[in-house]
């Protein structure tokens, strides 16, 4: 199993989410109303540790058969057929059939405990129709090792390196040899965990009580505040920026401690996305910038009417040190903005 397999399943519920409107989060977010418990969220969230910096949810069945999906992987692959691979070398690798076998997901990412950049320990806890039997041998035919752990067989598989943006010979490839892992535990029946070894554990040890995430209460007041929706995803924006590596043009942006995103995924996005600054002066210049900003894609908008109906959407608001955009974002306009299709040239017959 290569990096880029594992970053595809831990992060496409955290990071691309915050990008409402992207490709990649109408492919694999989505969130019916009906995940959240009268305490605020799935009761999933028991596995996942009180210091977790995001926290997100994804209703995959949802998003699977909505119509904005299709059009969005009709214009993916039509450009580049590779973008699939991915999904069907996690499903070769753990026999888990992302689009069949998961019903929703829960994720959640820790800072990087080093402190710098890069994406720190991720988790996934995917609800749904799974084999067992099959999928630990399937995963055992493929490297990976089981460890017990308490009463749960933990598999662990390693990660090897994706060569394709380094040096892919023989030499460069024994100067650094894969010290990743990727664990995967059966916590009950048609619940799976997936992610680094460390917070697998962590979560097997929350099942029977512990510090989980619901003691966090800046985070939970973060999920209570959400309005109904079909997607969302809160936590701390410096986590995010360090683990998404977001433009070098975001570290103009004020000061942001926590966000939080929500919306509804159908044949379009219905969203917004809410930050909350260190100061109302910051809160401020915010909306200065995003007023700033909107101006500057309305101008743009007007010799594209198909463009018109979103920029029109665009809300800003909020309060105090709270900054909100709301957004409409209708699914045609994935069929106007992909780039036609190149086929490819024939190849020559032999005479």
């Amino acid at each position: 199993m290569t990096a880029r397999t594992r970053y595809f399943v831990i992060s496409s519920a955290l990071v691309t989410f915050v990008g409402v409107g992207s490709g990649l989060v109408a492919f694999y977010a989505g969130f019916p109303t009906r995940a959240l418990t009268s305490r605020g969220g799935p009761e999933e969230l028991q596995y996942i540790p009180a210091d977790a910096t995001v926290v997100a949810y994804a209703d995959v069945r949802h998003v699977m058969g909505s119509e904005l999906r299709q059009r969005i992987r009709r214009a993916i692959l039509g450009q580049d057929p590779a973008r699939d691979n991915a999904q069907h070398e996690f499903e070769n690798q753990t026999g888990i059939n992302i689009e069949t076998d998961i019903d929703h997901v829960l994720a959640c990412l820790q800072a990087n405990p080093a402190g710098g950049n890069g994406p720190g320990a991720g988790l996934v806890l995917a609800r749904g129709t799974f084999n067992e039997v099959k999928i630990e041998a399937l995963m055992r035919e493929h490297g990976a090792q089981v460890e017990p752990y308490k009463d749960k067989r933990i598999i662990v598989a390693p990660v090897h390196r994706d060569d394709s943006a380094g040096d892919s010979s023989a030499a460069g490839r024994l100067a650094k040899p894969s010290q990743q892992e990727l664990a995967l535990a059966f916590l009950k029946p048609g619940l799976v965990a997936i992610g680094s070894t460390t917070l697998l554990r962590r979560a097997i040890d929350l099942e029977n009580g512990g510090d989980n995430v619901t003691a966090n209460e800046d985070v939970m007041n973060l999920i209570r505040s959400l309005d109904s929706g079909n997607a969302w995803a809160v936590g701390r924006f410096d986590a995010l920026r360090a683990a998404a590596k977001l433009p070098p043009g975001m570290a103009q942006l004020p000061p942001i401690t926590w966000f939080s995103a929500t919306g509804t995924i159908n044949d379009g996005i219905n969203g917004t996305v809410r930050a909350e600054t260190n100061n109302e002066e910051a809160a401020k210049n915010l909306r200065d910038l995003i007023q700033g900003f909107v101006a500057l894609v309305n101008l743009q908008a007007g010799s594209k009417p198909e463009l018109k109906s979103v920029v029109q959407s665009l809300e800003i608001s909020g309060t105090g040190k709270t900054v909100a955009l709301s957004f409409s974002v209708p699914g045609r306009i994935i069929d106007v903005l992909a780039p036609p299709t190149v086929a490819k040239p024939a190849e020559a017959q032999p005479q």
